[in-house]
């Protein structure tokens, strides 16, 4: 939000303690007493811990003792855990998620009180916050040509001043203050259209540029500038976005390489040295585990299995994501995956935004029990949304926000907000959900029927009213009592804020993104395999078409045809790579969503695609110049043919920046295609090929240098038609025949014009390469956020009561609402009797009342009746699992190479 330059300008009292020391973060002179392990030790156990204890403290946070299935400690490198170990430490931390995951918290709560170490905790505030954006008025928003071209140029008048921008102001959050606590888990309940998303948006610090913003939020007393937001909290979208050809575990394992470990290692460094020093011996399993997850730099890390298997991941680990093309997860493990990928990172702080969806209640509640037991234990901050929570979902919250209409209706403990509509004369009755009274409460349409003074006559309250009313209720009265006291900066933990914009180091993300680049180039090898076969095709048709038997080296014509050749060579291996344009796009919504999060830099996404790709290149180029060139009966000079080799090893790597650029700004495949299209129809033209150098008029000029084309192109024919083959002279002609073709096309006839020519394509290499890293750095992906209010006035349908009863049910008008009022004392039942009594049928003349109200016109239509059986739907399990097969409870054997693993059971021989 308030982010540029100065979001690395932390506060003196937070740079200040993290320039002390990394591990003195955790130092903490009060500890004075420690006592002794009780735990039962065995003398070989505890002769292999005393000699870790003797390991100076890099190399004993290294090494740690797992039990074998036969009782024996073994000394292990943590950094360098195998599957087997890592499943072995799970088993017995956490074997049943729901049953094991609080008292494997515990554990690690314990660990760290034993020598009184605090964890760090935030405590977010937001005051005063408003939050408007601009929104296009009835027909003005609708994506027409005209609008689209007069939005031009309205746009570029409002720049200047000379016109009123059309627009109106939408206010989408008002006057929102309040405090979210650690160690509590809020809830953040509204209907739809009520600002939830922004709210989550603005508290993460991920707000739009566009949205005007005012207010203050703060993180344990720091402004968003003091610190990195997107680092010290993580955000988690209600959007599913993935690599499908990656698998669960391979996602969250990336996520969890690119985000690092925080302040875990300096954290364990410290708890280490407290240990030693009051000579505490720890539980194995438990230090491995810690140890493990603190490690830096693993390409499968503990902390993912445990994620995996918290969020009931762990069946579907090695199954592929999986997109529109290719099948994969349901969408409900895609749903978890999306939250798993940001738990597996080391934030404090979780802002969750509607991360139930597609999920079952019963799966909604373990993942919700599961991190409240995490924000309980280990005292973390977390905000999450939920549409329709059942009743012991809503139950495990310790806090509230209902928003409704942009403004807070209430904000406080569980326990209190029944009490509050109560005393606005609103009960829940006994057998609804709280939470979907608390979203009905707020609204025109079902307010009513959850009015409970009938003593007093009713009218709807906004929520705006709720809001003021808050203000008066000892929660609300509380909430400002805090807010007037600021948060002490000196009590904020120093590790508690992220002052350090990555994860990790440059060379670690250079090396995470490369191995992810790598494992796509062989998920999508198909492609490689189709290009390769189409190359060979295209090379035989061209060998057959430019056969050197028929091919004649006597005039300019007969070298016109090899000009031709050479042109329809550098055509085919500059196409070749198109397939770069839809592989970008399709992979630029996870990049944005990965690079707003801050997981890697643009450039570190954008150089292994371009390093990884030229071996493909060799390949490719090698194929069509080894089978095309000899039988073309180009020079037969060995030097002359590694010189063209260069040359379309060069058009071809040059054609891919090309294409990886113009889907970076183009981000869509329309977009990209119509420009891309033209761009391409532009080199081609301005080439020197389809229009000659000296055929163009001056004013083009400037688009024969500009074009690739034209450097490879003079490249190639300076290197074959200066060669020996070529070098007779006519009858009746002073300059040999190779100089007479390039002057009949107004080719350069200079020898060093091949050079030139590489200097050329090597600096459009760099430069579309270049281009590409700038709009993935600097572009957002291409989304119509155009806000619409509607031109047309508010029906006064909602507003009156007014209803048309579909189904046997209808609501009062104004009218018979006051005569209701007046006669409040009766029950609820004579009330809804006399609402019954006014139904209207569903007739044909309801239904053309509707349709004419509505200004429309209602279509009558045949009901279809949809009818299936015996449907399949199965999803092929990978050879990779991470997991021997179902039912086989003891391996006697594991077989593993680079792709595949294989069990074999000692009940049978089955792999």
């Amino acid at each position: 939000m308030e982010g540029g330059a100065d979001i690395y300008n932390a506060s003196n009292s937070l740079r200040g303690s993290l320039r002390a020391g990394s591990s003195s973060i955790w130092r903490n002179s009060g500890v004075d007493v420690f006592s002794r392990s009780s735990r039962g030790e065995d003398d070989e156990e505890a002769l292999k811990w005393a000699a870790i204890e003797k390991l100076p403290t890099l190399a004993r946070l290294r090494k740690g003792i797992l039990t074998d299935s036969q009782g024996g400690a073994i000394e292990i490198d943590v950094s360098n855990l195998g599957w087997q170990e890592r499943r072995t430490i799970l088993e017995r931390l956490v074997r049943v998620a729901d049953e094991d995951n609080e008292s494997f918290l515990l554990k690690l709560k314990n660990r760290l009180n034993r020598v009184r170490i605090d964890l760090p905790t935030i405590e977010v505030r937001f005051e005063n916050l408003n939050i408007e954006a601009e929104a296009f008025v009835g027909t003005n928003a609708l994506p027409s040509f005209l609008n689209f071209t007069t939005g031009i140029f309205e746009n570029f008048l409002v720049d200047m001043g000379i016109l009123s921008s059309r627009k109106k102001k939408l206010a989408i959050l008002k006057d929102a203050s309040g405090i979210i606590k650690p160690g509590r888990m809020t809830l953040l309940l509204g209907p739809p259209s009520s600002g939830k998303t922004t709210f989550l948006l603005a508290l993460a610090g991920k707000l739009d540029s566009a949205l005007k913003f005012s207010g203050t939020v703060t993180y344990n007393g720091h402004n968003m500038n003091e610190f990195v937001p997107q680092r010290t909290a993580a955000y988690i979208s209600q959007h599913d976005l993935h690599l499908g050809e990656m698998t669960v575990r391979e996602t969250l394992a990336f996520s969890a390489r690119c985000q690092g470990v925080g302040t875990r290692y300096d954290m364990l460094a410290e708890l280490s040295r407290r240990e030693k020093e009051a000579n505490i011996k720890p539980d194995p399993d438990v230090d491995v585990f810690m140890k493990a997850a603190a490690t830096e730099g693993q390409e499968a890390n503990v902390n993912t299995d445990y994620i995996l298997k918290i969020l009931g991941l762990d069946i579907c680990a090695d199954t592929m994501v999986g997109n529109e093309m290719l099948r994969g997860i349901s969408g409900g493990q895609r749903k978890r995956v999306t939250t798993g990928e940001m738990l597996v990172g080391p934030a404090r702080a979780l802002f969750m935004d509607e991360i139930s969806t597609g999920l079952d209640s019963s799966t909604t509640f373990q993942i919700v029990n599961s991190l409240k037991q995490t924000v309980h234990i280990l005292d973390g901050t977390a905000v999450i949304s939920l549409l329709q929570p059942a009743p012991e979902t809503y139950d495990l919250f310790d806090d509230i926000i209902l928003l409704s209409d942009g403004v807070i209706v209430y904000q406080g403990p569980r326990e209190h907000v029944v009490s509050f509509f109560e005393s606005m004369g609103f009960r829940c009755p006994e057998r609804k959900g709280v939470a979907d009274f608390l979203q009905e409460v707020t609204s025109r349409k079902d307010q009513l029927q959850y009015w409970v003074r009938r003593d007093q006559p009713y009218r709807f309250i906004t929520a705006t009213e709720f809001a003021k009313a808050f203000q008066s209720f000892h929660v609300g009265m509380n909430i400002e009592d805090e807010l007037e006291t600021p948060f002490e900066k000196a009590r904020s933990h120093p590790a508690a804020l992220t002052t350090r914009k990555y994860g990790v180091g440059k060379w670690e993300l250079l090396k995470a993104c490369t191995a992810r680049e790598f494992l796509l180039m062989k998920r999508n090898s198909f492609v490689y395999i189709f290009t390769g076969m189409q190359l060979t095709i295209m090379a035989i048709i061209t060998m057959t078409l430019f056969l050197r038997t028929e091919m004649h080296k006597d005039s300019v014509q007969g070298g016109g045809i090899y000009v031709g050749a050479l042109f329809f060579g550098m055509v085919m291996i500059m196409f070749n790579g198109m397939y770069e344009i839809s592989m970008s796009i399709s992979r630029l919504p996870v990049f944005y969503k990965q690079r707003d999060l801050l997981f890697f830099p643009p450039w570190a996404y954008a150089l292994p695609s371009f390093i990884l790709k030229i071996p493909i290149t060799f390949l490719e180029v090698s194929i069509w110049v080894f089978l095309t060139y000899y039988v073309i009966g180009f020079d037969p000079n060995v030097e002359r043919l590694f010189r063209q080799y260069l040359i379309f090893v060069l058009i071809n790597q040059m054609a891919s920046g090309l294409f990886r650029s113009i889907a970076a700004l183009g981000r869509n495949m329309i977009v990209a295609n119509t420009f891309g299209t033209f761009a391409l129809i532009l080199f081609f033209a301005m080439g020197g090929f389809v229009l000659s150098r000296e055929d163009m008029k001056v004013w083009w000029k400037w688009g024969y240098w500009i074009s690739p084309m034209m450097y490879g192109q003079n490249a190639l024919m300076a290197n074959e038609f200066l060669g020996n083959q070529w070098r007779r002279v006519l009858p009746g002609s002073n300059e040999s025949l190779g100089i007479e073709v390039l002057k009949s096309r107004s080719f350069f006839t200079e020898a060093y014009w091949y050079w030139i020519g590489v200097g050329g394509l090597v600096g459009f290499v760099l430069l579309f390469n270049f281009g590409y890293t700038l709009g993935l750095t600097f572009l957002n992906p291409l989304e119509d956020d155009r806000g619409i209010i509607s031109d047309e006035p508010e029906s006064n349908d909602l507003a009156n009561g007014v209803g048309v009863g579909v189904g046997g049910s209808i609501q009062l008008t104004n009218q018979e609402n006051n005569s209701s009022h007046a006669n409040r004392s009766e029950n609820q039942d004579d009330i809804k009797k006399s609402i019954s009594s006014k139904s209207f049928s569903t007739s044909d003349a309801t239904i053309g009342a509707i349709g004419r109200r509505k200004k429309g016109m209602v279509l009558p239509f045949e009901p279809h009746s949809l009818t299936f059986v015996d449907i399949v739907y199965s999803v092929d399990m990978p050879q990779l699992l991470g997991v021997p097969p179902l039912g086989c409870e003891n391996v006697a054997m594991m077989v593993e190479d680079d792709e595949r693993r294989w069990f074999v059971c000692e009940e049978s021989d089955e792999r």
